[in-house]
């Protein structure tokens, strides 16, 4: 299933919504508290009470969570291109490498290929055409994702086009037909391996590429109860001229369910997406 191409839905609410922090919300399914919360004394969630944990003792990753953001991008983007600009380190802005020093270490190839993607900015963007979405860009859109966690197997659920990504943690190796992930613990760090990635998905915003021969690690912590950690390296020299490694982080989401999201029935965004 790791196959899956890339996301779609509004692009340019795509970059309004990872350029906004993200809080606790109470939007949806309001009459359903989510159970077990800890508390503060005055009541409140206590985002930093312990890591909950499974029967195993393993860190608990189960619950609802999105990303949580510090892009250097205004709250309000009204045309799609406050972020994006000419020279290449504006591009980063909305670029899954942003915090890193120089952005992203693009081969030339891939560098024009960014150029080329945000010219014409989001239209090509298979996220805006309602596409499957794809590791590890899924971490960083505007979707809550829910977690369910169990003995051997982590499954993650996506609001958009009710996606889902299974991540094998029984000790099995990759396939010679690499679909799914697989994970082993080390420690309280789940470490989640990808490859068979197609060479088609976008890994942010920006329109970085990525290749099939590019192998994914994803390190996965849950340093208390409201927060997930996800470090992702990319290692993929046809595409890059390095390894790099990223930071994304989630916050829980509470009182709040899953509800259907589909972008692929009567898709009315692309048209009204402003260009450069």
């Amino acid at each position: 299933m790791l196959r899956m191409k890339t996301p779609g839905t509004l692009g340019f609410l795509v970059v309004i919504a990872v350029s906004m922090n993200v809080t606790v919300p109470s939007a949806q399914w309001i009459t359903i508290k989510t159970a077990g919360v800890p508390r503060l004394g005055n009541g409140q969630p206590n985002l930093q009470a312990p890591t909950p944990r499974s029967a195993d003792g393993r860190p608990d990753f189960s619950g609802i969570w999105m990303m949580v953001s510090d892009r250097p991008c205004p709250d309000l983007i009204r045309d799609g291109r406050d972020c994006i600009e000419k020279d290449l380190p504006s591009l980063q802005a909305v670029s899954i490498g942003y915090r890193l020093p120089g952005g992203l270490p693009y081969q030339p190839w891939a560098e024009a290929l960014v150029r080329q993607r945000t010219a014409d900015f989001s239209k090509d963007d298979p996220h805006v055409r309602c596409l499957p979405s794809n590791p590890p860009r899924i971490w960083t859109l505007p979707h809550r994702q829910k977690v369910i966690q169990t003995r051997g197997l982590l499954v993650v659920l996506s609001e958009f086009n009710a996606s889902y990504r299974q991540i094998f943690t029984d000790g099995r190796a990759l396939p010679v037909d690499p679909t799914p992930s697989t994970a082993r613990w080390q420690s309280d760090i789940l470490v989640v391996d990808t490859i068979g990635l197609r060479g088609d998905v976008w890994l942010d915003s920006s329109g970085s590429p990525i290749s099939e021969g590019a192998r994914l690690t994803e390190r996965i912590r849950r340093p208390d109860y409201g927060h997930l950690e996800i470090e992702l390296t990319v290692d993929d020299p046809k595409t890059y001229t390095r390894p790099w490694t990223v930071t994304v982080n989630e916050v829980v989401q509470l009182n709040i369910e899953m509800i259907d999201e589909v972008c692929l029935e009567n898709e009315k965004s692309l048209q009204h997406i402003v260009g450069r």
